[in-house]
């Protein structure tokens, strides 16, 4: 692997030796950012000249005359109150380009040099119940950000921290108890069939439970059974966890998800490390008694009669709750995993709980200057009511069905457009781009904001969607097919068109933006990016002719860029878990 420097940091770093050279005395930051004007604008000289209390115009000029002009920057001229505007010379696009294509799959974007390990807390469903809209946002996110943290050279951890515990499994295993047979082993249903399974002996128990007060009692003493260890109780809690891993392998599967078994640990598994977290928070004085339950107060927090708003690790029963098990999860992440960062992708209306569970372990010491952690609240998927997404009965939407729907959708405009595709490879196309609308639609807007599901602009042609970036990539792979025997080759001698220009230092922009949305936590910033590419490409595509171009040289340095086009499409997508189908 050979790391490239991209165009940016190349242009900043003569800037910066420029600054230095003109006033040593007083160190600063070009601020350079991409210009309409130009290809950059720097505007750090107006606080260097107020620093330096110079005449920022004046100073600008000095600056420039420190600035050797060359392959690298062809042209350099001052303008307004002392901006300076850069223009790159071709052959320096030409080559950092060329020097990418060389690197591979990794286009020359290193990797970072003070890797940690980041455990990220993402989809999450509940045993025994269906997957609904509500967990597509914390699976497409966390996928996503794993992808993009893992390509800068993170390590990460997933973990799945399914709902695998509570009161609703002694209603479900008594009715398993005195029903025998009711669950089919896991290995012989597949995931419709379990998840029909866990839905009839739900609402089956459900009744039961609701209609017979002797059946109630009976369900409370197998919730303590539960707790307590019962090996006869364990062995049929763990046949719903099984059926449900089964019917959740299914749904992640349509979602082109790939979750490991031993990255789902649910709150069971903390069970046993609960007292001991209890036992440390109340020692230490993090936490204290209140009314017979352990508390954390917090005063920054507080009610609407302003009394403070505890934090319940322990309830007055002895009992323990989700606040224990987000703790004792913190450690065993922190201690055992050797985490640096913590990364939860939850609904943003869990905020308040996650601000206090850190705080906490803060104040414990498991979190420090060395351990963070990040709460990435995501907000609601909407109807085109702008009210959270519903069927038209009024009940939450089953991800199954929506996913269904979208492929269906996706098969209309794939078969639509399709001229050589058998039916199998429409079906097989409308998955992949199906799939990738949803998740598309979801990542480009900013986690924290809601957004609404709309599966017609979704699956459009036109606009910020999935779909125009994968007909992008596989229009480009068509143009690489009728090349034939012509191989794309970089000619860093030939001046390039506008539109050329244009779409090459985009492309160099690649690695400095996957780093800047990882970072942030970010993936809307890549999909806009990978957006802009799409659309640079096609400007390109309308005023430069590829395989009719003027000289064999141009044809061939003109099907490089489409390469490295369709390269930078291919890695950026598949970063955010979506297919680039080759032929659409």
């Amino acid at each position: 692997m050979a790391s490239v420097t991209s165009l940016t940091d190349l242009v900043k770093q003569q800037l910066t030796s420029a600054l230095s050279a003109t006033r040593p005395e007083a160190p600063a930051d070009p601020l350079l950012r991409r210009s309409d004007r130009a290809d950059y604008q720097a505007n750090g000289i107006l606080a260097l000249a107020k620093k330096a209390k110079a005449n920022p115009r004046e100073l600008a000029t000095e600056v420039v005359a420190h600035i050797t002009t060359g392959d690298l920057i062809k042209d350099v001229e001052v303008s307004g109150p002392g901006f300076l505007n850069i223009t790159v010379g071709d052959r320096a696009i030409t080559e950092n380009l060329a020097a990418r294509y060389a690197d591979g799959e990794r286009l020359g974007v290193p990797l970072k040099k003070d890797a940690g390990v980041t455990v990220v807390d993402y989809a999450q469903p509940n045993v025994a119940k269906e997957m609904h809209v509500g967990h597509l946002r914390s699976a497409v996110i966390g996928d996503a950000l794993r992808g993009m943290l893992d390509f800068t050279g993170e390590k990460t951890i997933g973990r799945h921290h399914i709902g695998d515990w509570g009161t609703q499994f002694g209603m479900l295993i008594q009715y398993l108890f005195e029903h025998p047979g009711e669950l089919a082993p896991a290995e012989e249903v597949d995931g419709e069939q379990a998840m029909s399974n866990l839905n009839r002996v739900y609402k089956a128990s459900r009744a039961v439970f609701d209609a017979d007060e002797e059946f109630k009692e009976r369900a409370r003493k197998r919730v303590v059974a539960l707790q307590s260890g019962d090996k006869e109780t364990l062995e049929l809690w763990q046949q719903f966890v099984d059926e449900s891993k089964v019917y959740f392998y299914s749904v992640f599967e349509k979602l082109d998800m790939e979750i490991r078994d031993d990255e789902i640990v649910g709150e069971s598994a903390y069970n046993e490390g609960m007292p001991e977290t209890a036992r440390i928070l109340e020692e230490t004085g993090v936490a204290v008694r209140s009314e017979g339950a352990l508390v954390v107060f917090f005063d920054e927090i507080r009610g609407k009669d302003d009394q403070p708003v505890p934090l319940i690790v322990q309830k007055a029963d002895g009992g323990f709750g989700y606040a224990a098990s987000d703790l004792t999860a913190i450690r065993n992440r922190v201690q055992d995993l050797d985490a640096t960062t913590l990364l939860y992708v939850v609904d943003v209306r869990q905020s308040l709980h996650f601000k206090m569970v850190f705080e906490t372990a803060r104040r414990a010491g498991w979190l420090n200057d060395g351990v963070t952690a990040h709460n990435m609240g995501y907000g609601t998927v909407l109807g085109a009511d702008g009210k959270p997404f519903k069927t038209r009965a009024g009940e939450t939407v089953r991800l199954e069905d929506l996913l269904d729907e979208a492929v269906q959708r996706a098969a209309e405009v794939v078969r639509e457009k399709a001229r050589d595709l058998t039916e199998d490879e429409i079906q097989e196309r409308a998955a992949q781009v199906g799939i990738g609308a949803v998740k598309y639609a979801d990542l480009s807007t900013s986690p924290s904001r809601d957004y609404k599901f709309d599966l017609d602009q979704m699956v459009s042609l036109n606009g910020d969607t999935s779909v125009y970036l994968q007909y992008a990539y596989a229009r480009i792979r068509s143009i690489l097919r009728k090349a034939g025997e012509v191989r794309p080759a970089a000619h860093p001698e030939l001046e390039l068109h506008a539109a050329e220009r244009a779409l090459g230092l985009h492309l160099d922009a690649f690695g400095d933006t996957v780093f800047e949305a990882a970072a942030e936590y970010a993936p809307h910033k890549l999909t806009a990016y990978l957006y802009q590419v799409a659309s640079l490409f096609t400007s390109f595509y309308d005023k430069c002719p590829v395989l009719k171009a003027e000289t064999p040289q141009q044809v061939e340095n003109r099907l490089f860029l489409c390469d490295v086009t369709a390269r930078t499409l291919h890695q950026g997508m598949a970063l955010l878990g979506i297919r680039t189908p080759e032929r659409l």
